[in-house]
Protein backbone atom coordinates (compact mmCIF):
# COMPACT_ATOMS: atom_id res chain seq x y z
CA UNK A 1 0.00 0.00 0.00
CA UNK A 2 1.32 3.49 -1.11
CA UNK A 3 0.68 6.16 1.32
CA UNK A 4 1.53 10.13 0.25
CA UNK A 5 0.97 13.26 1.14
CA UNK A 6 -0.59 16.36 -0.80
CA UNK A 7 2.96 19.24 -0.68
CA UNK A 8 0.33 22.15 0.35
CA UNK A 9 -0.83 20.06 3.45
CA UNK A 10 0.02 21.45 6.51
CA UNK A 11 -0.43 19.18 9.11
CA UNK A 12 -0.21 20.75 13.26
CA UNK A 13 2.77 20.25 14.51
CA UNK A 14 2.90 17.18 16.86
CA UNK A 15 5.46 15.73 19.01
CA UNK A 16 7.47 12.87 17.43
CA UNK A 17 8.15 10.98 20.58
CA UNK A 18 4.59 10.73 22.29
CA UNK A 19 3.54 11.52 18.77
CA UNK A 20 0.95 13.55 20.31
CA UNK A 21 0.11 17.68 19.16
CA UNK A 22 2.36 20.22 20.87
CA UNK A 23 -0.39 21.28 22.30
CA UNK A 24 -1.12 18.48 24.53
CA UNK A 25 2.42 16.82 24.57
CA UNK A 26 3.45 14.70 27.86
CA UNK A 27 6.55 14.36 26.99
CA UNK A 28 7.70 17.02 30.28
CA UNK A 29 6.38 14.51 32.69
CA UNK A 30 7.91 11.21 31.35
CA UNK A 31 10.80 9.45 33.54
CA UNK A 32 13.09 6.79 32.66
CA UNK A 33 12.92 3.35 35.12
CA UNK A 34 15.40 0.39 34.23
CA UNK A 35 14.37 -2.86 35.31
CA UNK A 36 15.48 -6.33 35.56
CA UNK A 37 12.60 -7.19 34.29
CA UNK A 38 11.87 -6.98 30.18
CA UNK A 39 8.31 -6.07 29.55
CA UNK A 40 6.88 -7.06 26.21
CA UNK A 41 3.66 -4.90 25.27
CA UNK A 42 1.77 -7.06 22.27
CA UNK A 43 -0.59 -3.79 21.12
CA UNK A 44 -4.06 -4.70 19.58
CA UNK A 45 -4.32 -2.62 16.13
CA UNK A 46 -7.61 -0.27 17.59
CA UNK A 47 -5.06 0.87 19.95
CA UNK A 48 -2.42 1.66 18.09
CA UNK A 49 -4.44 4.95 16.92
CA UNK A 50 -6.54 5.64 20.63
CA UNK A 51 -4.96 9.33 21.45
CA UNK A 52 -5.65 8.01 25.22
CA UNK A 53 -3.74 4.73 25.22
CA UNK A 54 -1.38 4.19 27.81
CA UNK A 55 1.18 1.32 26.42
CA UNK A 56 3.25 3.94 24.23
CA UNK A 57 3.41 6.10 27.38
CA UNK A 58 4.73 3.23 29.37
CA UNK A 59 7.26 2.17 26.63
CA UNK A 60 8.76 5.87 26.82
CA UNK A 61 9.13 5.40 30.52
CA UNK A 62 10.52 1.75 30.02
CA UNK A 63 14.03 1.45 28.41
CA UNK A 64 14.16 -2.24 28.81
CA UNK A 65 10.52 -2.75 26.91
CA UNK A 66 9.68 -3.15 23.20
CA UNK A 67 6.12 -2.48 21.72
CA UNK A 68 4.35 -4.76 18.92
CA UNK A 69 1.20 -4.31 17.15
CA UNK A 70 -0.80 -7.21 15.64
CA UNK A 71 -3.23 -9.91 16.65
CA UNK A 72 -1.83 -12.93 15.30
CA UNK A 73 1.17 -14.09 17.02
CA UNK A 74 1.64 -17.61 16.23
CA UNK A 75 4.85 -16.85 13.67
CA UNK A 76 6.17 -13.70 15.40
CA UNK A 77 10.13 -13.77 15.69
CA UNK A 78 9.49 -10.44 17.93
CA UNK A 79 7.69 -12.84 19.84
CA UNK A 80 10.00 -15.74 19.42
CA UNK A 81 13.23 -13.59 20.87
CA UNK A 82 10.99 -12.30 23.86
CA UNK A 83 10.24 -15.94 24.65
CA UNK A 84 13.81 -17.23 24.15
CA UNK A 85 15.80 -15.86 26.96
CA UNK A 86 16.12 -18.43 29.63
CA UNK A 87 17.49 -16.07 32.76
CA UNK A 88 14.09 -13.95 32.38
CA UNK A 89 11.10 -16.49 31.95
CA UNK A 90 8.34 -15.37 30.21
CA UNK A 91 5.22 -14.67 31.91
CA UNK A 92 1.90 -13.39 30.77
CA UNK A 93 0.17 -10.10 32.86
CA UNK A 94 -3.13 -12.06 32.77
CA UNK A 95 -5.81 -13.09 34.94
CA UNK A 96 -5.84 -16.94 35.88
CA UNK A 97 -8.53 -19.40 35.21
CA UNK A 98 -9.57 -23.29 35.53
CA UNK A 99 -6.82 -24.20 32.62
CA UNK A 100 -4.17 -21.77 33.53
CA UNK A 101 -4.12 -20.56 37.24
CA UNK A 102 -2.37 -17.08 37.79
CA UNK A 103 0.71 -16.44 40.58
CA UNK A 104 -0.38 -13.24 42.40
CA UNK A 105 2.73 -10.86 42.10
CA UNK A 106 2.06 -9.35 45.35
CA UNK A 107 1.84 -12.36 47.80
CA UNK A 108 4.19 -14.45 45.34
CA UNK A 109 6.71 -12.28 43.18
CA UNK A 110 9.38 -14.80 41.61
CA UNK A 111 13.06 -15.18 42.47
CA UNK A 112 14.58 -14.02 39.73
CA UNK A 113 14.20 -11.61 36.94
CA UNK A 114 11.15 -12.25 34.39
CA UNK A 115 9.94 -11.18 30.86
CA UNK A 116 6.67 -9.83 31.13
CA UNK A 117 3.97 -10.19 28.13
CA UNK A 118 1.44 -7.44 28.02
CA UNK A 119 -1.55 -7.53 26.03
CA UNK A 120 -2.75 -3.64 25.30
CA UNK A 121 -6.41 -3.05 24.73
CA UNK A 122 -9.50 -3.10 26.37
CA UNK A 123 -10.51 -6.67 28.26
CA UNK A 124 -12.45 -7.78 25.33
CA UNK A 125 -10.06 -7.25 22.97
CA UNK A 126 -7.61 -8.66 24.91
CA UNK A 127 -9.38 -12.02 26.12
CA UNK A 128 -9.84 -12.26 22.13
CA UNK A 129 -5.61 -12.18 21.51
CA UNK A 130 -5.06 -14.45 24.35
CA UNK A 131 -7.64 -16.92 22.66
CA UNK A 132 -6.50 -16.82 19.40
CA UNK A 133 -2.48 -17.56 20.42
CA UNK A 134 -1.84 -21.01 21.89
CA UNK A 135 1.80 -19.27 22.60
CA UNK A 136 -0.08 -16.59 25.00
CA UNK A 137 -2.55 -19.13 26.40
CA UNK A 138 0.45 -21.73 27.07
CA UNK A 139 2.86 -18.77 29.25
CA UNK A 140 2.38 -19.03 33.28
CA UNK A 141 0.76 -16.02 34.07
CA UNK A 142 0.55 -12.85 37.03
CA UNK A 143 -2.03 -11.49 38.55
CA UNK A 144 -2.55 -8.57 40.81
CA UNK A 145 -5.13 -6.56 42.22
CA UNK A 146 -5.18 -3.16 42.46
CA UNK A 147 -4.33 -0.98 45.72
CA UNK A 148 -6.65 1.65 44.20
CA UNK A 149 -9.47 2.57 42.00
CA UNK A 150 -8.25 3.14 38.23
CA UNK A 151 -7.55 6.78 37.45
CA UNK A 152 -8.30 6.32 33.59
CA UNK A 153 -11.32 8.44 33.87
CA UNK A 154 -11.81 9.84 30.52
CA UNK A 155 -12.12 6.16 29.55
CA UNK A 156 -14.87 3.94 31.63
CA UNK A 157 -13.98 0.38 32.49
CA UNK A 158 -16.03 -2.67 33.01
CA UNK A 159 -15.35 -3.18 36.48
CA UNK A 160 -13.88 -1.18 39.11
CA UNK A 161 -10.74 -3.34 39.78
CA UNK A 162 -9.47 -3.00 36.10
CA UNK A 163 -6.99 -0.23 35.35
CA UNK A 164 -4.72 1.15 32.46
CA UNK A 165 -2.27 -0.52 30.65
CA UNK A 166 0.26 2.20 32.39
CA UNK A 167 -1.26 1.79 35.61
CA UNK A 168 -0.96 -2.52 35.70
CA UNK A 169 2.92 -1.56 34.80
CA UNK A 170 3.56 0.80 37.81
CA UNK A 171 1.59 -1.68 40.33
CA UNK A 172 3.20 -4.57 39.07
CA UNK A 173 6.90 -3.82 38.21
CA UNK A 174 6.92 -2.08 41.77
CA UNK A 175 5.69 -5.87 42.74
CA UNK A 176 8.07 -7.77 40.61
CA UNK A 177 11.21 -5.42 41.49
CA UNK A 178 10.39 -5.27 45.43
CA UNK A 179 10.23 -1.55 45.36
CA UNK A 180 6.37 0.18 44.44
CA UNK A 181 7.53 3.79 45.28
CA UNK A 182 10.10 3.91 42.69
CA UNK A 183 7.49 2.73 39.86
CA UNK A 184 4.75 5.61 41.20
CA UNK A 185 6.07 8.40 38.95
CA UNK A 186 5.51 6.46 35.71
CA UNK A 187 1.71 7.63 36.68
CA UNK A 188 3.07 11.62 36.28
CA UNK A 189 2.62 11.62 32.65
CA UNK A 190 -0.97 9.92 32.76
CA UNK A 191 -2.37 11.94 35.13
CA UNK A 192 -1.26 14.66 33.05
CA UNK A 193 -2.50 13.22 29.94
CA UNK A 194 -6.15 12.77 31.62
CA UNK A 195 -6.53 16.29 32.92
CA UNK A 196 -5.52 17.43 30.03
CA UNK A 197 -8.10 15.47 28.09
CA UNK A 198 -10.74 16.83 30.34
CA UNK A 199 -9.69 19.79 30.02
CA UNK A 200 -10.35 19.93 26.27
CA UNK A 201 -13.88 17.97 26.81
CA UNK A 202 -14.90 20.37 29.04
CA UNK A 203 -13.97 23.44 26.79
CA UNK A 204 -16.11 21.38 23.77
CA UNK A 205 -18.94 19.95 25.83
CA UNK A 206 -18.93 21.91 29.74
CA UNK A 207 -18.73 21.04 32.56
CA UNK A 208 -21.36 18.20 32.45
CA UNK A 209 -18.58 15.55 31.32
CA UNK A 210 -17.33 15.15 34.34
CA UNK A 211 -20.61 13.61 35.95
CA UNK A 212 -22.21 10.95 35.48
CA UNK A 213 -25.28 10.67 32.85
CA UNK A 214 -28.01 8.19 31.79
CA UNK A 215 -27.42 5.68 29.32
CA UNK A 216 -28.52 7.53 26.43
CA UNK A 217 -25.51 9.73 25.27
CA UNK A 218 -27.96 12.21 24.24
CA UNK A 219 -28.72 14.34 20.59
CA UNK A 220 -25.03 15.63 20.48
CA UNK A 221 -23.33 12.26 20.35
CA UNK A 222 -25.09 9.46 19.10
CA UNK A 223 -25.08 6.70 20.81
CA UNK A 224 -23.77 4.70 17.91
CA UNK A 225 -20.57 5.53 19.08
CA UNK A 226 -20.57 4.39 22.57
CA UNK A 227 -22.47 1.26 21.64
CA UNK A 228 -21.11 0.03 18.41
CA UNK A 229 -17.62 0.89 18.10
CA UNK A 230 -16.59 -2.35 16.86
CA UNK A 231 -18.62 -1.63 13.64
CA UNK A 232 -17.52 1.41 12.56
CA UNK A 233 -15.87 1.67 8.86
CA UNK A 234 -14.45 5.03 8.23
CA UNK A 235 -14.75 5.36 4.14
CA UNK A 236 -13.91 8.28 1.66
CA UNK A 237 -14.88 8.41 -2.26
CA UNK A 238 -12.53 10.22 -4.98
CA UNK A 239 -14.35 11.21 -7.93
CA UNK A 240 -13.24 12.11 -11.64
CA UNK A 241 -15.15 15.51 -11.82
CA UNK A 242 -15.73 17.93 -14.71
CA UNK A 243 -16.20 21.45 -13.24
CA UNK A 244 -19.34 22.60 -12.67
CA UNK A 245 -19.41 25.14 -15.93
CA UNK A 246 -17.46 23.35 -18.22
CA UNK A 247 -18.58 21.89 -21.93
CA UNK A 248 -17.88 17.97 -20.92
CA UNK A 249 -20.06 18.49 -18.02
CA UNK A 250 -22.69 19.86 -20.07
CA UNK A 251 -22.15 17.13 -22.84
CA UNK A 252 -22.97 14.75 -19.68
CA UNK A 253 -19.72 13.68 -17.52
CA UNK A 254 -21.23 13.92 -14.27
CA UNK A 255 -19.18 13.02 -11.61
CA UNK A 256 -17.44 9.34 -11.47
CA UNK A 257 -16.37 7.65 -8.49
CA UNK A 258 -12.60 6.48 -9.63
CA UNK A 259 -11.23 5.63 -5.53
CA UNK A 260 -12.78 3.96 -2.50
CA UNK A 261 -11.29 3.65 0.29
CA UNK A 262 -12.40 1.87 3.70
CA UNK A 263 -11.03 1.84 7.28
CA UNK A 264 -11.76 -0.62 9.89
CA UNK A 265 -10.37 0.56 13.30
CA UNK A 266 -11.32 -2.79 15.15
CA UNK A 267 -8.95 -4.80 13.20
CA UNK A 268 -6.35 -2.22 11.12
CA UNK A 269 -7.76 -3.40 7.86
CA UNK A 270 -7.87 -1.02 4.95
CA UNK A 271 -9.82 -1.26 1.88
CA UNK A 272 -8.37 0.84 -1.46
CA UNK A 273 -9.64 0.49 -5.00
CA UNK A 274 -9.27 2.36 -7.89
CA UNK A 275 -11.57 1.91 -10.51
CA UNK A 276 -10.61 3.22 -14.31
CA UNK A 277 -12.12 5.81 -15.34
CA UNK A 278 -15.10 5.54 -17.96
CA UNK A 279 -15.55 9.70 -19.02
CA UNK A 280 -12.38 11.46 -20.43
CA UNK A 281 -10.31 12.30 -17.47
CA UNK A 282 -10.47 15.78 -16.54
CA UNK A 283 -6.96 17.54 -16.29
CA UNK A 284 -7.50 17.87 -12.60
CA UNK A 285 -8.51 15.52 -11.03
CA UNK A 286 -5.26 13.80 -10.80
CA UNK A 287 -4.24 16.65 -8.75
CA UNK A 288 -6.86 16.91 -6.63
CA UNK A 289 -6.77 13.32 -5.81
CA UNK A 290 -2.85 12.71 -5.79
CA UNK A 291 -3.27 10.15 -7.73
CA UNK A 292 -1.03 10.08 -11.28
CA UNK A 293 -2.88 9.63 -14.03
CA UNK A 294 -1.30 6.20 -15.26
CA UNK A 295 -2.41 5.07 -11.99
CA UNK A 296 -5.95 5.52 -12.52
CA UNK A 297 -5.76 4.49 -15.84
CA UNK A 298 -4.68 0.96 -14.71
CA UNK A 299 -7.16 0.48 -12.42
CA UNK A 300 -9.81 -1.99 -12.31
CA UNK A 301 -13.31 -2.25 -13.31
CA UNK A 302 -16.11 0.00 -11.48
CA UNK A 303 -17.85 -3.55 -11.35
CA UNK A 304 -14.57 -5.20 -9.72
CA UNK A 305 -14.07 -2.18 -7.09
CA UNK A 306 -17.97 -2.94 -5.94
CA UNK A 307 -17.22 -6.97 -6.22
CA UNK A 308 -14.26 -6.49 -4.24
CA UNK A 309 -15.77 -3.99 -1.61
CA UNK A 310 -19.27 -6.17 -0.75
CA UNK A 311 -16.43 -9.05 0.10
CA UNK A 312 -14.77 -6.25 2.35
CA UNK A 313 -18.15 -4.32 4.11
CA UNK A 314 -20.49 -6.17 6.85
CA UNK A 315 -24.19 -6.07 6.62
CA UNK A 316 -23.49 -4.26 10.43
CA UNK A 317 -20.99 -1.89 9.97
CA UNK A 318 -21.31 1.65 10.44
CA UNK A 319 -20.42 3.40 7.59
CA UNK A 320 -18.57 7.10 8.80
CA UNK A 321 -17.85 9.67 6.12
CA UNK A 322 -17.22 13.50 6.51
CA UNK A 323 -19.83 15.06 4.68
CA UNK A 324 -22.30 13.33 2.24
CA UNK A 325 -21.07 13.81 -1.16
CA UNK A 326 -18.58 10.07 -0.81
CA UNK A 327 -21.30 8.16 0.23
CA UNK A 328 -24.10 9.55 -2.19
CA UNK A 329 -21.13 9.11 -5.06
CA UNK A 330 -20.81 5.71 -4.11
CA UNK A 331 -24.15 4.52 -3.88
CA UNK A 332 -24.89 6.41 -7.40
CA UNK A 333 -22.36 4.26 -9.12
CA UNK A 334 -24.32 1.33 -7.67
CA UNK A 335 -22.38 0.23 -4.61
CA UNK A 336 -23.61 -1.61 -1.38
CA UNK A 337 -23.84 0.18 1.67
CA UNK A 338 -25.27 -0.83 5.13
CA UNK A 339 -27.45 1.04 6.74
CA UNK A 340 -26.36 2.48 8.94
CA UNK A 341 -24.78 5.42 8.55
CA UNK A 342 -22.88 8.41 9.96
CA UNK A 343 -21.82 12.07 9.01
CA UNK A 344 -19.25 13.23 10.98
CA UNK A 345 -19.51 16.32 9.86
CA UNK A 346 -23.03 16.76 11.23
CA UNK A 347 -22.13 15.19 14.10
CA UNK A 348 -19.08 18.23 14.67
CA UNK A 349 -22.04 20.63 14.06
CA UNK A 350 -24.05 19.62 16.83
CA UNK A 351 -21.29 19.38 19.55
CA UNK A 352 -20.10 22.73 18.60
CA UNK A 353 -23.83 23.90 17.61
CA UNK A 354 -22.44 25.69 14.70
CA UNK A 355 -20.14 25.40 11.62
CA UNK A 356 -17.55 22.86 11.90
CA UNK A 357 -15.10 24.44 8.71
CA UNK A 358 -12.97 22.00 7.27
CA UNK A 359 -12.11 18.57 8.76
CA UNK A 360 -8.50 19.86 9.49
CA UNK A 361 -9.62 22.53 11.73
CA UNK A 362 -11.67 20.34 13.60
CA UNK A 363 -9.08 17.73 14.14
CA UNK A 364 -7.61 21.30 15.98
CA UNK A 365 -10.22 21.73 17.90
CA UNK A 366 -10.36 18.71 19.10
CA UNK A 367 -6.74 17.91 20.19
CA UNK A 368 -7.03 14.63 18.07
CA UNK A 369 -4.16 13.21 15.39
CA UNK A 370 -4.17 11.76 12.84
CA UNK A 371 -2.26 8.45 12.33
CA UNK A 372 -0.15 8.08 9.13
CA UNK A 373 -2.14 8.13 5.65
CA UNK A 374 -3.94 5.04 5.17
CA UNK A 375 -3.86 4.16 1.90
CA UNK A 376 -2.80 5.92 -1.91
CA UNK A 377 -3.08 9.56 -2.39
CA UNK A 378 -5.53 12.31 -0.95
CA UNK A 379 -8.03 9.99 0.12
CA UNK A 380 -5.53 7.93 2.14
CA UNK A 381 -4.78 11.56 4.74
CA UNK A 382 -8.92 11.49 4.63
CA UNK A 383 -9.37 8.21 5.83
CA UNK A 384 -7.24 8.47 8.56
CA UNK A 385 -8.67 12.28 9.34
CA UNK A 386 -11.83 10.45 9.37
CA UNK A 387 -10.53 7.70 11.48
CA UNK A 388 -9.11 10.28 14.37
CA UNK A 389 -12.69 12.34 14.38
CA UNK A 390 -14.86 9.00 14.87
CA UNK A 391 -12.25 7.89 17.54
CA UNK A 392 -12.57 11.63 19.64
CA UNK A 393 -16.30 10.51 18.91
CA UNK A 394 -16.20 7.29 20.71
CA UNK A 395 -13.86 8.51 23.73
CA UNK A 396 -16.88 11.79 24.27
CA UNK A 397 -19.68 8.96 24.12
CA UNK A 398 -17.70 7.20 27.59
CA UNK A 399 -17.19 10.37 28.74
CA UNK A 400 -20.35 11.83 28.84
CA UNK A 401 -21.90 8.37 29.57
CA UNK A 402 -20.09 8.28 32.78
Amino acid sequence: MHASAHPDFEPRESCARCRRPASVCYCRHLTSLDTKTRVVLLQHPRERDMAIGTARMASLCLPNSELHIGIDWSASKDLDRALSDPSRPAALLYPGDAQVPATDVFSAPPKGPVTLVVIDGTWSLARKVVRANPRLQALPRFAFTPTAPSEYRIRREPHETYVSTIEALAYVLGALEGDPARFLPMLTPFRAMVDTQLRCAETMHGARVRHKKPAIVGPRVPLVFRERPDDLVCVVGEANAWPYRSAERGDGHPDELVQWVGYRPRTGETFDAIARPRYPLAPSTPRHIRLREDELMAGGTLEDLHEAWRAFVKDTDVVCSWGRYATRIFAASGGYLPKTRMDLRQVGRQLLKGKVGTIEGFLQQIAATPSPDLARGRAGLRAAQIHAVARHYVDVAKVVAR
